[in-house]
């Protein structure tokens, strides 16, 4: 009897197919991670010098290498960032009679912190080296904070949250009468509270390593 040498082929006619249905599985399946960011404006370029600031308008928050935070010359926990960040920018320490008087400020009218909302500045310093989550989660506090105040106002004046109020204006199901009418109290309760948050260059030997 002979014997039939020949190795029998083997049907590979489907295996486009499985490995089609193998890269759409993963496709559908797989979770891509995407990085945080933030959503910032960018200044204009500006030929104008600087305006002078005067040290009690200046919000100092810094952050070093080993993710320690300082706010005005002092140790702080994550945690308390956003109260202190609202003491800060409600305080309304100019007096009345000055053009800055804030009559909306409900803090505690201090002569050694910010004159008004619309003065106050948050600087933010952060170390190369710092850790970027950390980083974000400090960002999201001082916005936070801003967040809350305009919230608080915008209840008293609209009896509607700011963050309700921006949500409306974005659905794209909002008529545009009501959008108009939206935009004008959002820019109102925006120039109440104006997020003025600047972020000086990076330090690489940021005060000392807060020693």
């Amino acid at each position: 009897m002979a014997r039939n040498n020949e190795i029998p082929e083997v049907n590979a006619g489907s295996m486009a197919d499985i490995a089609f249905l193998l890269l759409i599985f993963f496709l559908v399946t797989t979770t891509i991670e995407t990085d945080v960011g933030l959503d910032r404006k960018l200044p204009p370029k500006d030929p104008t010098p600087p305006i002078k600031v005067q040290e009690k308008n200046i919000f100092r928050v810094s952050l070093n290498k080993k993710n320690e935070l300082l706010v005005e010359n002092e140790i702080m926990s994550l945690e308390n960032l956003k109260s202190a960040t609202i003491d800060f920018l409600d305080n309304g320490g100019a007096p009345k009679g000055d053009g800055n008087y804030c009559d909306y400020c409900q803090g505690d009218r201090s002569l050694y912190a910010s004159d008004s909302p619309g003065r106050a500045i948050v600087s933010l310093n952060s170390d190369r080296e710092a850790t970027y989550g950390v980083y974000i989660l400090v960002q999201n506090e001082l916005t936070a904070a801003y967040n809350e105040l305009r919230s608080r106002e915008a209840e008293r004046l609209f009896n509607l949250g700011y963050e309700e109020m921006e949500e409306i204006y974005f659905d794209p199901q909002t008529d545009l009468k009501a959008k108009s009418e939206l935009k004008a109290k959002i820019n109102q309760i925006r120039t109440m509270y104006p997020m003025q948050l600047s972020e000086a260059e990076t330090n690489m030997n940021l005060i000392a390593e807060f020693q």
